[in-house]
This record gives C-alpha cells, structure tokens and sequence, in this order.
C-alpha cells in the first residue's frame, strides 16, 4: 500500500500512518527500532532496497530523508516536504516513509524526522553516501543511538578512515569494518588450532579499500606485531598471512568467494568467505545497538603507526635506495684498481 503526500507536514504523515495499518489490518505498531537513512536521489533505491531486506530480520519503521538541490534562488526560499508513506508488502515487514525535502527545510531535516520516530525505540541512523565529518554532532545523528557510515564511497576512502578516528563517539561505526567481520572471527578460530607465536603479518587486497586498512589495523592492535599491507587487483581482501614460531597461516581468497586456509602441518582446507552484499551489512550492524569497542580500538590505532610498523617487514622498499647508494662506492674502485696494478709492476 503506497500513499503519496505533497507539501504535507509531519502530523499528516503520522495521521497516513495509522489510516494505513488499519486498512491493511495490522493497527499494532510491532517494529523494533527506527531506522533512517540519508542519503541523495540517486542511492535511494539500493539503499531503501537494502532496508528492506534487512527488516526481515530486524522490522523497523525507515525513514528515508532524501534533501533535494533547488536549483533557483527562488526554489531555495520556499519549503516543501513531499511524502510517500509504504505499508505492508511494499514496506516489507515493517513501514517506510520516503521524505523529499526542498528549499529551506532542507537545513531543518531533524524537526520532520523526530515527530515521526517510533517511542521508547532505538534509532539508528545510516549515512550510505556523503557522511558527515562527525556523525555524532550531526542534528540527525544526535537523534541515534547508532550511526553508521561507509567510509569505502567516500571520494578518499583512506583518508576517511583518519576523519573518522578524529572524530569518533561511542556509537559510530562504519560498513568498512563489518566487511571484514567473517575474516576476523576466521583468523581468530586458525589462531585457536594452534599453540605459536605470531612474528610478523601481511594483509593483502585492493588499493583505497578501507577495510584492508582497519584489518591490518586490527591484526596490529591485538597481535602486537608489525603488519604489512600490500596492494591486489581484488576483488576486496585477497590475502592475509601471519608469520609464526611453527610456520606460515595463511588465508587467500582470489575470487571474492572461496578461501583457503593454510596452517603448517595441516592439509589445507576451502572455508566460504563471500563478499556480502549492503542488506546482509547492514542486518549485522542492527543486532547490536551498543558501542562497538573493538572497531573503536582498531580505528583509532593510527595508519601512521601502522606504516612505521610495517615499514619492518618490508624489504622490498629498501632495494632501490641501497642500489641507488651502491652505484657511487662501485665507481671508484674501479678506477683504483689500475693504480694499484701498475704499483705491483
């Protein structure tokens, strides 16, 4: 059931809300939390579409607040808020409220979103694209108790992650991180097989792939070793190996899909590690509503730290300034040596 609204307020919304759960016959409200979600024109159909099949697993009342560019001086004076209430199949287990916003009311996007918030119930508040510096200070992020971004669409997906550090409140987490969720609990359980101590690690993937960098970051922080990150073709994370005392463990994933893990002494053996796709993220990042103190330890490691750390076990880096070095001492000897035969003579 879809009823649209246009130049509406948000008591009208709330009023096409219940008029539309006792036509379809279900006047309870059995969502669990709000779930808003910011974002352009142009993502608003992935992002909805995620939502939704993340509510199949969380039902949630999401509001999708869409602020619309007005082109003309005259367009920005004039405040609008256009509406487009779904219900049952079309919202699927919970309600959607699809808001555009236009002119000036576009800076007040908190005032038509809080009368329209479920009571007594969590908010989260989902930024797909364009993420504020500081969520938190965010006049929609200050209504969350979470707030989730993904630092992968940002336009310097490395440099965000050092935005995001700067920046961070309890509460904050980025899709970045839930990417590399099922990689972390796989190296945690290789680590569980065996009895060794962890020297030195690599982690392999794709250049200005955030999530290469917060595992790295991860693996550093809790291993408390130097970790290399090196550059793949990908897709996504490739490749992670650790050094031990009893021999390499490594986990290659070449194809987005199927891994290998590899531990000295042990056949080796096919795990699934497919790339997730945003609904099966975002249903993850829903679980919990608590401040993620792990991502929080990882991100605010420092990718500075990370380089000097790796700069260790990187040999590769030291060739061509040693060759460089090596080329001015060979030269002179050469010329010496004739010196030294005529001498001899």
């Amino acid at each position: 059931m879809k009823t649209d609204l246009t130049d509406t307020t948000s008591s009208k919304i709330n009023k096409a809300l219940v008029l539309g759960r006792r036509a379809i016959g279900t006047p309870a409200v059995g969502m669990v939390l709000t779930l808003v979600i910011v974002t352009d024109e142009e993502n608003a159909y992935d992002a909805l579409k995620a939502a939704n099949e993340a509510s199949r697993e969380h039902p949630s009342r999401t509001l999708v607040v869409i602020k619309r560019v007005s082109r003309s001086p005259r367009d920005r004076s004039k405040a609008r808020l256009d509406a487009e209430v779904r219900l049952g199949a079309d919202a699927s287990t919970g309600e959607t409220v699809v808001l555009r916003l236009y002119g000036e009311v576009v800076d007040h996007a908190q005032s038509v979103v809080l009368p329209l918030l479920l009571p007594d119930a969590p908010v989260v508040v989902w930024w797909p694209v364009n993420a504020p510096t500081d969520p938190a200070k965010d006049p929609l992020g200050a209504l969350a108790q979470r707030r989730v971004t993904d630092s992968y669409a940002a336009e310097q997906p490395i440099q965000e992650l050092t935005a995001r550090a700067d920046a961070y409140t309890p509460g904050d987490t980025d899709l970045a991180w839930t990417r590399i969720t099922p990689w972390r609990s796989m190296l945690a359980a290789a680590l569980d097989q065996v009895v060794c101590e962890v020297t030195s690690a690599e982690v392999e993937g794709e250049e200005f792939n955030p999530s290469v960098e917060l595992l790295a970051m991860w693996l550093s922080d809790r291993l408390k070793v130097p970790v290399r990150r090196s550059t793949s073709t990908g897709p996504g994370l490739t490749s992670v190996r650790m050094e031990t005392s009893t021999g390499p463990i490594v986990l290659d994933r070449p194809d987005g899909s199927l891994a290998t893990l590899s531990i000295q002494g042990q056949p080796d053996r096919a795990v699934a590690l497919k790339r997730r796709d945003t609904a099966e993220l975002i249903a993850e990042e829903l679980r919990r509503l608590d401040p993620d103190d792990t991502y929080a330890t990882a991100l605010k490691f420092g990718l500075e730290r990370l380089d000097e750390e790796a700069a260790v076990t990187a040999p590769e880096a030291e060739p061509a300034p040693a060759a460089a070095e090596a080329k001015p001492t060979a030269k002179p000897a050469a010329k010496k040596a004739p010196a030294k035969k005529a001498a001899a003579k």
